[in-house]
């Protein structure tokens, strides 16, 4: 076990070891892998380390503590933030600073219960998972359930036209009071935003839901280079200017969405 260190040599490397020296032994931990940037082959100077075990499901607090226990080893904790409810219920997620680390290098670690359904290791999805251990082979990756997320899509598309056209309007509605504030609110959070998820499933529909993440590296440059002239509002003349112009965008990028071609895009996937 390493012992308390300097700053310029806690790095992802030592305390990823650090926590399979710690994991690895204990009975009731079956599987550690790394996720998010590292599965996506992205890691760069600014990236946090996003960490999965999967636990008996009797252990996940017991396992909480033992990781902790082996990160105050390197450096103390300058803070822990929990996530108090998961979209799926057997998975525990909360997010760790050391003191020692760089201000970048948060730890998002999730512990699961050995019997979730649902683990986050679709390839096409969260990418190649990057296993430490992965004790009696347990813990498979799934393939995607291709039809699945196309009724998803599908789905998704009738919701997100229908919420679009009873809610856009309240951008001008604000605009018209003369509450910018309210109504940059609602050009961001709305029209832009469902902006971003049609053109997401336009390009890259297995990524439909994940808003802003990774979309610089899925959308063509063109259109990222469009988002941004269209995210970053001067004043209130530049939002009543690009606000119309954005709407009409959603319009011509929903129109030109195609089931089939949705369909060929998640089988490449």
């Amino acid at each position: 076990m390493l012992s308390m260190i300097d700053d310029d040599r806690l790095t992802r490397e030592v305390i990823i070891e650090t926590l399979i020296d710690v994991l690895m032994p204990l009975d009731y931990v079956h599987a550690f892998w790394e996720g998010g940037a590292a599965a996506f082959n992205r890691i760069d100077k600014w990236s946090d380390i996003d960490l999965y075990i999967v636990v008996d499901d009797k252990n996940i607090e017991e396992t909480f503590l033992a990781v902790e226990k082996a990160l105050k080893t390197l450096s103390p904790l300058e803070q822990k933030y929990e996530i108090p409810q998961l979209p799926w219920p057997d998975l525990f997620q909360a997010f760790y600073r050391l003191k020692h680390a760089s201000e970048y290098l948060v730890i998002d670690l999730v512990i699961m219960k050995l019997k979730a359904q649902e683990k986050l290791l679709e390839p096409e999805i969260h990418g190649n998972a990057i296993f430490y251990f992965n004790k009696s082979n347990k813990i498979k990756p799934p393939p995607l359930n291709k039809e699945a997320m196309l009724a998803k899509l599908q789905k998704r598309l009738k919701r997100l036209k229908a919420r679009f056209e009873m809610f856009n309007i309240f951008v001008q509605k604000e605009i018209n009071r003369g509450n910018h504030l309210e109504a940059i609110d609602f050009y961001r959070g709305l029209t832009f935003a469902s902006l971003v998820e049609a053109l997401r499933i336009k390009y890259n529909p297995v990524h439909h839901n994940f808003k802003m993440h990774y979309v610089q590296y899925e959308l063509p440059l063109e259109v990222i280079k469009r988002l941004e002239q269209f995210y970053f509002v001067k004043d209130e003349k530049d939002l009543q200017k690009k606000y119309p112009e954005a709407t009409e965008w959603f319009h011509e990028t929903m129109s030109e969405i195609d089931e089939k071609e949705i369909e060929r895009l998640i089988e490449l996937s």
